[in-house]
């Protein structure tokens, strides 16, 4: 029995010990992975199984957020759509993006895996998570515009009912037809537009009845300067429909807007559709600072991206001569300047790849040290 037990725990042992060093060799690291992946392939089974595993949850997670963001019918549909964006980014972050360069397709022929682990694909998969996480914004930023058109009709129409002078009810046909024009400047390609639309027959044909038959746009927009000022944000609105944009085009969309806003506030206070004009002012100066918020986070995004390209450039001329300390200083800060640059910006794609190189670097360094 002692012998026996003996040669249990020996075993035991042993096979903690393989199993450590098999954890070992698989760690995320070229300096470790590339001389085993040459002298003894299959000791990087599990890390292989792991990257197939990560691929395949990416892109399973991305083909259905495409589904459900691109072909929602119900705002559910946007959120669900939303969490499953959130799950591919996690999986496609797992994925060693310095491996890529290694010749995967010869590595992954090892285990019999049938899947295509590219560059190209890698980089193709980020930027459709981009541009899906740019159209969950606007969509989100749509939803938020029908809500506010809706309570805006809504109150209007008790404000109506409420009325006991002309001059109350006139007031309260303003306030409608100032959240109908809101409906109308939601972008049109969004599922938000799509579900305005039978609420906008609804709404235009009881403002219409209520004015006693005549077209609503008669009462509200007798104002040419409203007129221009609602076609100065059609054009601002249409125009913000796909971002991301460049510095230089959200500036175009910032000044469609200041357009439409100077003309509202030439509309004095004597006219009798000053509170439509002010309505829309206050509206038309939100969208105006959201456009300016973007403006402002695709400038400092593309400085960052280019500051952090820059920083890289110095670290490679200087690699030779700096101690491991300063390349590992050198590399955070490149890091930290690739972390500045966000989502739905130009500049966004790229930064993201480069960031995971960074960070691989990093961590190779962290671990010859």
């Amino acid at each position: 029995m002692g012998r026996l037990s003996c040669l249990l725990k020996l075993s035991l042992i042993t096979l903690l010990g393989v199993g450590g060093i098999v954890w070992l060799l698989n760690l995320p690291y070229p300096t470790i992975r590339r001389p085993v992946a040459r002298a003894a392939p299959w000791v990087l089974t599990p890390s292989f199984i792991r990257m197939d595993y990560d691929y395949r949850q990416a892109i399973a997670h991305l083909e259905q957020a495409e589904q459900l963001i691109n072909q929602a019918t119900s705002p559910q549909d946007l959120a669900l759509g939303e969490q499953k964006l959130q799950a591919a980014q996690k999986h496609l972050d797992a994925l060693p993006a310095w491996f890529l360069d290694s010749a995967p397709r010869r590595d992954c022929s090892l285990v019999q895996c049938n899947w295509r682990f590219t560059l190209d694909e890698f980089k193709a998969a980020r930027t459709q998570a981009g541009q899906l996480q740019a159209k969950v914004f606007q969509e989100t930023n749509a939803q938020s515009v029908l809500t506010q058109g809706d309570q805006q009709v809504r109150q209007a129409k008790q404000a109506y009912q409420q009325a006991s002078t002309p001059e109350a009810r006139q007031q309260a046909i303003a306030q409608w037809q100032a959240g109908i024009d809101q409906l109308t400047e939601i972008p049109p390609t969004t599922l938000a537009a799509r579900m305005a639309q039978p609420k906008l027959i609804a709404y235009k044909r009881d403002v219409t009845a209520l004015s006693g038959g005549a077209p609503a746009t008669t009462i509200t927009r007798s104002n040419p300067l409203i007129a221009a000022a609602g076609e100065f944000a059609r054009l601002a609105a249409q125009s913000s429909q796909q971002p991301p944009y460049t510095t230089q085009e959200w500036q175009a969309i910032v000044e469609l807007w200041q357009q439409a806003i100077d003309r509202l506030k030439q509309v004095p206070a004597n006219d009798a559709s000053y509170l439509e004009a002010q309505t829309k002012l206050a509206e038309y100066q939100r969208n105006l600072g959201v456009v300016q918020t973007w403006q402002r986070a695709e400038k400092e995004s593309v400085q960052a991206l280019q500051r952090a390209k820059d920083l890289t450039a110095q670290w490679v001329a200087a690699a030779e001569r700096a101690s491991a300390a300063q390349r590992q200083g050198s590399l955070q800060a490149i890091i930290n300047q690739l972390e500045q640059v966000k989502p739905g910006t130009t500049a966004y794609e790229e930064a993201t790849f480069l960031l995971a190189s960074a960070h691989n670097r990093l961590k190779q360094l962290q671990q010859q040290s």
